[in-house]
């Protein structure tokens, strides 16, 4: 019987009532299983148990210790010593085909560096972390000193302008103070608001700085916080924040090789050319350094919102301090290392979700990136232990350990580029986790489709409290809320943040690919970030004395893994991300310039349409799930759509100026910070309406050919 179109959902909604009868009792919200048959999933429960046992605290704590011993930045020695070492453990774990790809990638590490005030008074900078007898590491000698990945070389003697955060808005307050910049030296701050050091660099080198400092304030992660280290979580006086500036939200991954892998022979193109490479000088400084040269500021005094942590009255400068900076860089060649390993599928080999970390640090990576990197090991090391025992899952899943993501998001992107047809074709989804554990807070990202499951995972498993991790996640939560004066508590559809920036590995996977993907994290406070002090001592005192939330890190990661990995069809809910989608335009549409200048009701209109489509999709799934009637071939057919569904995001031109960022729901702006609809808001935001009026052209076509795809 042919079905008319307009009464579809009607249909299916009889269809879901019918079987609801039918069926055996609803599981509770506690046991519910998105995805999986009532048989299927009384065997993921079990599988699942089994799984949860493994993961041990004390292992991940061996595996901390080891990672952390020696800094370890890409492309050293120790680095790379610990891709064979990854290879090594894997292989005894039970994963299969374990490989090694090697990336010949431009590379960043200090020659020399120095700076010295010489008017009005002469102060040589340390640019050095000072050591606790507390911690030996702080006293081990291959420390580096202050560097910034990726600052040009060259030396320059000029004035110092205070330029607040370094962003664009800084900088016409200055202009309004009669302060021009160009050649000087200007020093900003880690940063209020937040904002990338790559944009802060580029910013700096548009408005024609010489040279650019950034310096860590006590205001945003020191002494004004709370206790500093070693006695409390935040970064003592002579924390250096080290990072590369490299402008990776233009294209990320090798600088010289945009948009193709960087393997060996690869066709390469000139610093000169490329687009992510800075060109002006930086260095990182501690307030304990930069403290002198903000005391003998001249000029006006800075607006009271410019006022940082420290007992001085902050002036913007400009004449009486000058600074002699020299930084001498190589910025050459290096093979990066990235190790991948596998369990192959049972029953579908080719479809695969992939897991990452990245395992280059700037200098001993207590929890960016080696808390990640334990609770990676210890996770492989319970899934191995499924295969011994005979359990499988039935789709392959695919681990690695990736390089350089601390200069250019590297080795992920060039691991991306290089396999990008078969990833295309075969990923389900990416899952990382950069930094795992900073404290206790839970605080995942994904993508609005995959939101929803994780919610769901997180009432199966229990935290350090014997609480579910549901319930320890949404109270802390509600705790910040308070905290900040906010009555309302939180929902569930707004536990899972789905705005999703860059600044890590899934960056290649979801901009430039179109895979869906996940962030996991268990955040705290922590004001040593990218320091010497982010070390083990840090994370036995501070982070994680009991590497408990490592462990349970771990245990989500790998339930959330197998739950994908084995699901009948794939738990993507398109009607949340649907209604997330309509919030994305909303914000748009609610601007009294786009009021005005643009007309959004043709996208509104695709999104309600493709919203009925996929309530009906979700009730005719779960009908049809509860009473068994799909059979092989079906679930294969309907996964394959709901696999397509993600990818149709992409526009193959990509977002003006940024053609390598090709998705159009999801990228981040030049800050790294999120950015929804990025095409269509950034033609909003710069007045251009013509551009707008085409890019919401653009974003209907992709709508309706997401709601064609549902309906099928």
């Amino acid at each position: 019987m042919k079905i008319a179109r307009r009464s579809w959902p009607l249909f299916v909604c009889g269809l879901a009532m019918i079987a609801a009868i039918l069926a055996p009792p609803v599981a509770t919200m506690q046991e519910r299983m998105t995805g999986f048959s009532p048989r299927s999933a009384s065997r993921q429960k079990e599988i699942e148990e089994k799984y949860k046992r493994l993961p041990s605290a004390e292992e991940a704590r061996r595996h901390h210790r080891f990672f952390t011993a020696e800094p370890h930045p890409a492309g050293s020695p120790r680095n790379n010593e610990l891709a064979r070492h990854i290879a090594q453990l894997w292989k005894q774990q039970g994963w299969e085909d374990v490989r090694l790809h090697r990336y010949d990638v431009m590379d960043t590490h200090p020659r020399s560096v120095m700076a010295e005030m010489i008017a009005p008074v002469y102060y040589k900078a340390s640019l050095r972390e000072d050591a606790y007898d507390v911690d030996p590491d702080t006293k081990n000698p291959r420390v580096r000193s202050a560097f910034t990945g990726m600052s040009a070389s060259g030396e320059v003697t000029a004035p110092v302008v205070y330029a607040h955060s370094g962003n664009p808005e800084d900088y016409e307050l200055l202009r309004k103070h009669g302060i021009d910049v160009r050649g000087k030296i200007v020093l900003v701050r880690y940063s209020n608001p937040y904002s990338y050091r790559g944009f802060k660099a580029l910013t700096a080198e548009r408005e024609g700085a010489s040279a650019i400092i950034i310096y860590s304030d006590p205001a945003e992660d020191g002494y004004k916080r709370g206790k500093v280290f070693p006695d409390g979580p935040w970064g003592p006086e002579s924390h250096i924040q080290r990072g590369a500036i490299t402008y990776d939200f233009l294209v990320a991954g090798d600088p010289l090789t945009p948009g193709w892998p960087s393997v060996p022979g690869a066709k390469r193109i000139s610093p000169k050319q490329a687009r992510s490479v800075p060109k002006i000088i930086a260095l990182p400084m501690s307030w304990r350094d930069a403290r002198p040269l903000l005391e003998n500021m001249d000029g006006p005094e800075a607006p009271r919102e410019w006022q940082g942590g420290l007992p001085i009255k902050y002036r913007l400068g400009g004449k009486a301090v000058r600074v002699h900076l020299k930084v001498d860089m190589d910025n050459g060649i290096k093979p990066n290392y990235v190790v991948e390993a596998r369990l192959r599928g049972s029953e579908l080999p080719d479809e695969w979700i992939v897991l990452g970390n990245h395992r280059d640090a700037w200098e001993f990576g207590g929890v960016d990136p080696s808390s990640g990197t334990a609770s990676m090991m210890e996770m492989t090391r319970a899934l191995g232990e499924l295969k011994r025992q005979g359990i499988r899952p039935r789709r392959s899943i695919v681990v690695c350990s990736w390089d350089g993501e601390e200069v250019a998001l590297t080795g992920s992107t060039e691991w991306g580029e290089h396999f990008a047809s078969e990833i295309k074709q075969k990923m389900v989804a990416y899952i990382n986790v950069d930094s795992s554990v900073s404290g206790p807070n839970f605080r995942p990202s994904a993508v609005a489709s995959l939101a929803p499951l994780i919610v769901e995972m997180s009432r199966s498993i229990d935290a350090p409290s014997g609480r579910s991790l549901y319930e320890e996640w949404k109270d802390s939560i509600n705790r910040e809320r308070k905290e900040k004066g906010e009555e309302k508590e939180i929902s569930d559809d707004e536990l899972v943040d789905v705005r999703i920036g860059s600044g890590s590995d899934h960056t290649v996977f979801l901009n430039h690919l179109g895979r869906p993907t996940v962030g996991l994290t268990f955040d705290g406070p922590y004001g040593v970030y990218h320091s010497m002090y982010d070390n083990h001592y840090w994370m036995t005192n501070i982070g994680d004395p009991e590497f408990r939330y490592h462990a349970l890190m771990s245990v989500y990661w790998g339930a959330l893994t197998l739950r994908l990995a084995n699901a009948d069809i794939l738990p993507f809910d398109f009607v949340f991300y649907s209604d997330k989608l309509r919030e994305f335009v909303e914000e748009i549409a609610r601007r009294e310039d786009a009021k005005r200048y643009l007309d959004l009701s043709g996208v509104f209109r695709r999104i309600r349409e493709m919203k009925a489509a996929a309530e009906g999709f979700k009730l005719d799934v779960e009908a049809k799930l509860a009473s068994g009637q799909l059979n092989r071939l079906q679930l294969k057919n309907i996964n394959r759509r709901i696999f397509q569904f993600e990818s149709n995001w992409l526009y193959a031109r990509g977002i003006p100026d940024r053609p390598w960022f090709k998705h159009l729901l999801y990228a981040a702006r030049y800050t790294y910070a999120h950015l929804e609809l990025p095409a269509l808001t950034e033609a909003v935001e710069n007045g251009n309406w013509v551009r707008a009026s085409h890019q919401a052209r653009i974003l209907e076509a992709a709508i309706l050919k997401n709601t064609a795809l549902i309906r099928q």
